[in-house]
């Protein structure tokens, strides 16, 4: 019988570095695109294909994930006295779902939080979702991903094409295209070189994984920064099992870096259609200033 896909793990247990002084005490993950911190649309992403059970990783100064996403009485008291039903609903939109928490402890990279899951996953396969990697809600980049999963049963990762001037700040794969953008991957580098990468095809944050993965991570040693890469335990398991890359086409921001999350506040600030209107004219305006 074939497995389908029905938890999600989101490590966030990282420092955020990139983002200092903000991330000091301020997870990087509740950064706010716009109204909502960017871990929420992840969380969304993940409901939206059926993915009902989350578990998040975190670390030391990430309790502000865990309130975000639990029921505030008294903020709710307020806004019940201010008539404000409609804000209401959109806070407690998520906080009846099930959620649950593990401490990475120790910030040793994407490998070592992944390996922190295996009580939640058991014997499961499992999305991974990078929460600073944003996906849009229209794009089905996910959805796609968890279908072809049902059909072929191995772990699936996400894949984008990136100009080789940017490739070294990627996982980047060898694959072989197989159909309609779905790849056999042959090999996986780490952060590599122009020089020496073996394509252009980036992995992006979203991963389908298999619990064989496990006995994978926690013999790994550290790699590439001192830390334990998640690709180079996927490079270990295309020893025993096929792995398939997805190519995704759409649009995707890398808010990790402050580039790629201002311009994610600014698209997803035109398509709100609370503020969409005047934002619009405030950056005509600007955009005529700098002109003369």
């Amino acid at each position: 019988m074939k497995q389908g896909i029905k938890k999600a793990i989101f490590p966030a247990a990282g420092l955020g570095t990139r983002f200092l002084p903000a991330t000091k005490a301020s997870p990087k993950e509740m950064l706010p695109i716009v109204d909502k911190p960017m871990i929420q649309y992840g969380v969304e992403e993940a409901l939206a294909c059926n993915l009902t059970e989350i578990l998040i990783i975190t670390g030391r100064h990430k309790r502000t994930i865990e309130d975000h996403f639990d029921y505030s009485y008294e903020l709710e008291a307020s806004l019940k006295k201010s008539g404000k039903k409609k804000m209401i609903e959109e806070i407690n939109r998520l906080n009846r779902i099930n959620i649950a928490y593990i401490r990475q402890g120790y910030a040793l990279g994407l490998g070592h939080a992944i390996s922190r899951a295996k009580p939640f996953v058991r014997d499961e396969p499992f999305a991974v979702i990078l929460s600073d990697d944003i996906i849009p809600p229209e794009e089905t980049l996910l959805k796609d991903m968890v279908k072809l999963y049902k059909e072929l049963q191995c772990p699936i990762l996400a894949l984008e094409q990136v100009p080789m001037s940017e490739i070294h700040q990627y996982g980047v794969v060898d694959g072989v295209l197989e159909k309609n953008g779905v790849y056999r991957v042959r090999d996986l580098v780490e952060k590599p070189d122009a020089a020496d990468a073996p394509s252009d095809l980036a992995i992006l944050g979203r991963y389908i994984l298999t619990p064989d993965i496990f006995n994978i991570l926690e013999g790994s040693k550290p790699g590439r920064g001192g830390e334990i890469q998640l690709t180079d335990a996927i490079k270990k398991l295309l020893k025993t099992r096929q792995v398939y890359g997805y190519l995704f086409k759409g649009k995707r921001y890398d808010a990790g870096s402050k580039f790629g999350y201002l311009k994610a506040t600014v698209d997803f600030a035109l398509k709100n259609a609370e503020i969409a209107e005047p934002f619009k004219q405030y950056l005509f305006e600007v955009t005529r200033k700098l002109r003369q």
